[in-house]
């Protein structure tokens, strides 16, 4: 995730919902008929993710559910106590592949004998991360991060942290049932219509409700901070954030103004419009401060002074790199940059 942003103009023009009412760990807030709210702990910065229950016909439907850990499990095993009232949960939505999102969907679905939809990139995808093994790291991987200017200690900290994201989700079932960009779910009489966003995750679904004026964004649209945009080793030359932008000019232009938006992190919110607007201003204005900075060349590893406000830490090092490489790979296809490898294959990133 990126850093905070207002808007263009120096204020922030959304309206917050229930800033008062954030749920504790086994509870819910109710924001709209027949939707409810909880929260389940993350570790990290952000520290939570907002999960949403949506009573069904005869069961609930669960949008997004966290990671899998005991003390998330055990929160869950509550909530089907105090919440649910002894109905079943019927479906499991899966916005996309991250495993604060999908950690704990396999689990579900298989304790309730339920479906999993998710969109199809994802749920494949998903089920290729979590069997990557520590003992695998694949030479193509390094030599992508070499590229970007790591040095030793930072390609051996990838060394270590590789293969660890089936260690935060529960195995995932061998089938799935597919969401597909303006595909209507059923929801207890109301209709969902699903859209999907690129650009944070290969298809992350977003659900929007017209009756209840609802729009359930995962991390696609957050209210403070900017979803983290990323190139990955496993697709090298990809322009993410070209489908970012076009994401957000997308659900603009389709979404009404008048929602209420249920992201998956901080504060739900009113102001899609402006949200969006504010997030492709946000990119916009890193990629000019990108070409300004590559007025000498540079590594991808010495632009974050171009996109981010704060200090990179050790622990946000990797998503930064990654955020770095999909703003450089914008320009370069905007013919605002060029790269070129020196004798060891590091890229340097100049003004074209």
């Amino acid at each position: 995730m990126s850093r905070n942003e207002k808007s263009r103009r120096g204020f922030d023009p959304l309206v917050y919902r229930f800033q008062d009412e954030a749920p504790e760990p086994g509870k819910v807030t109710q924001v709209a008929d027949g939707v409810f709210w909880a929260r389940l702990p993350l570790w990290g910065r952000l520290n939570h993710i907002n999960v949403w229950l949506l009573k069904d016909y005869d069961g609930w439907t669960v949008v997004d559910t966290g990671i899998h850990t005991d003390e998330v499990k055990a929160i869950w095993e509550t909530l089907f106590v105090e919440v649910l009232g002894g109905q079943p949960i019927t479906r499991v939505i899966a916005t996309h592949l991250h495993t604060d999102h999908t950690g704990n969907a396999g689990w579900l679905a298989q304790k309730f004998d339920c479906p999993l939809w998710m969109s199809r990139s994802d749920f494949y995808m998903c089920k290729v991360m979590a069997f990557d093994q520590p003992k695998d790291v694949p030479e193509d991987a390094i030599r992508f991060y070499q590229r970007a200017g790591f040095d030793e200690r930072r390609l051996n900290r990838y060394r270590e942290r590789f293969g660890q994201f089936g260690a935060s989700i529960s195995a995932l079932p061998a089938g799935y049932q597919r969401i597909q960009d303006g595909q209507y779910i059923d929801i207890n009489g109301r209709e969902w219509r699903a859209l999907i966003g690129k650009g944070h995750a290969p298809e992350h679904v977003c659900l929007h409700c017209p009756e209840l004026k609802l729009l359930i964004a995962g991390d696609q649209i957050l209210p403070r901070i900017t979803p983290n945009v990323s190139v990955q080793p496993s697709e090298p030359d990809a322009n993410p954030l070209r489908e970012w932008i076009q994401s957000c000019i997308h659900f603009r232009e389709v979404l009404p103004p008048n929602l209420m938006v249920l992201p998956a992190h901080q504060e739900l919110f009113e102001g899609v419009h402006e949200r969006l607007t504010a997030l492709v201003d946000w990119h916009e204005v890193a990629l000019e401060n990108l070409y300004d900075l590559c007025q000498a060349p540079k590594r991808a590893v010495d632009v974050f002074p171009a996109i981010f406000k704060s200090t990179i830490t050790d622990m946000s090092f990797f998503p930064a790199t990654g955020e770095a490489i999909a703003h450089l790979h914008c320009a370069r296809e905007r013919r605002m940059l060029v790269a070129e490898p020196d004798d060891a294959g590091v890229l340097w990133w100049r003004q074209a």
